[in-house]
């Protein structure tokens, strides 16, 4: 009897599918991952939040990003 790799290991691997959709974004500008630690609860709100708006939670964080002006930062 053959075995077969788990439908995991057939896919290209995750880091590989993230660089794919990072390049198709608009303007094909680099974009630099940002590594940072919250709550629990923060991370289950923030996922209900972007689950009923129908995007990804990083697309909510950089929405954010765009949002700052810095001018009023003192």
């Amino acid at each position: 009897m053959q075995k077969t790799a788990p439908a995991s290991k057939t896919k290209a691997p995750r880091s590989a599918a993230l660089s794919r959709k990072r390049a198709t974004r608009s303007e094909n500008v680099p974009l630099i991952r940002v590594n940072f630690d919250i709550s629990r609860a923060e991370h289950t709100k923030l996922k209900i939040y972007a689950a009923k708006l129908g995007v990804s939670m990083a697309d909510i964080l950089r929405s954010f990003v765009t949002k700052i002006k810095l001018t009023s930062v003192k």
